[in-house]
């Protein structure tokens, strides 16, 4: 290039640069609905996002290790910016063709814009809240029964029978295991609990632990995290996938390090012995599964590596 060529290209670039820039739309700011649908057999499953929330990592977010250690290995997975972490919320809407059951009901209607996104994303999809026949809560912690309810109080999905598993619904509506409550995250939980499920009593039906709870949905007994945490197989066909629901918190941290104790476990050792059982069982069977916690969409295969565990990510599919 001749030195004229380049002088003139350099004041074009500078004539450019010095001429303002008009947007043809203003930014957005925010996302896209999240939902992502997928086949499992004969089964229409869809991911619901109900946001994600950025936050500084608490002390002792992993009991077992140090905070420095932790905030080292949030940087190291690119989570968030230094000293926070990102925790994703997704709760799974299935269709067996006459029922649609709903797996977790995520944050409910909070001030915070990021999280409770589950009914404008269900609306989104196509899906409104009276046509949900069933709700399985997994596990009584509030960001997975908050969304049973609106602001005012009344139920969000009003025709839904609410199912919850009977090991926990007795552990946490249990006046007298609060009253014993000392840790006080524990506490802040039969607190939540009280709140907002107390006027469910009567109205809420127990399952157990290895049976079909509804069309291709089985139960699986994952304990530690709650007395009574619950995972669940979808299976039609030849076809199936298992939900983790909250086997693991964050998989960069849990997933990577089956043996840290997140702070949020009931029995942390117990906890621990079900991670390793559910993501061997997972691993080896080589089948998808689905974290409510995990990235969105949420979902992956999970190999063993090393003493921990890797999550292999979904490729996004356009097609159902």
């Amino acid at each position: 290039m001749s030195e004229m060529t380049r002088r003139g290209l350099i004041a074009g670039t500078a004539a450019l640069a010095a001429t303002p820039v008009l947007a043809t739309a203003p930014m957005a700011g925010v996302q896209a609905p999240g939902f992502y649908r997928f086949k499992v057999g004969d089964l229409e499953l869809t991911q619901i996002s109900d946001g994600a929330a950025n936050f500084p990592m608490p002390e002792h977010f992993v009991v077992n290790v140090s905070t420095d250690r932790a905030i080292k290995a949030a940087a190291d997975a690119y989570l968030a910016p230094s000293g926070k972490i990102t925790v994703p919320f997704n709760p799974l809407l299935i269709n067996t063709g006459s029922k649609l059951i709903l797996i977790d009901t995520g944050n409910g209607q909070v001030a915070n814009p990021a999280i409770g996104r589950l009914l404008p994303n269900l609306a989104a999809a196509g899906i409104t809240p009276d046509q949900i026949d069933m709700v399985v809560i997994s596990h009584i912690h509030p960001d997975h029964t908050n969304g049973l309810h609106l602001k005012d109080g009344t139920l969000a999905f009003p025709k839904a029978e609410i199912m919850m598993p009977a090991t926990d619904w007795a552990f946490w509506m249990s006046e007298e295991n609060a009253a014993k409550a000392t840790d006080p995250i524990n506490k802040n939980y039969f607190t939540s609990a009280a709140k907002t499920l107390s006027d469910l009593k009567g109205k809420v039906t127990p399952y157990e632990w290895g049976k079909e709870i509804a069309p291709g949905l089985t139960s699986l007994a994952t304990p530690g995290h709650t007395p009574g945490h619950t995972s669940f197989v979808v299976a039609s066909g030849k076809d199936k996938v298992f939900v983790q629901s909250d086997v693991t918190n964050i998989p960069a941290f849990f997933l990577r390090n089956p043996d840290w104790h997140v702070m949020y476990d009931h029995d942390a050792a117990l906890a621990q012995k079900t991670r390793h059982k559910f993501f061997d069982m997972a691993a080896a069977e080589k089948a998808p599964v689905i974290g409510f916690h995990f990235p969105f969409p949420s979902q992956g295969h999970v190999e063993k590596d090393g003493s921990g565990y890797r999550l292999l990510p979904v490729v996004w599919n356009p097609l159902v």
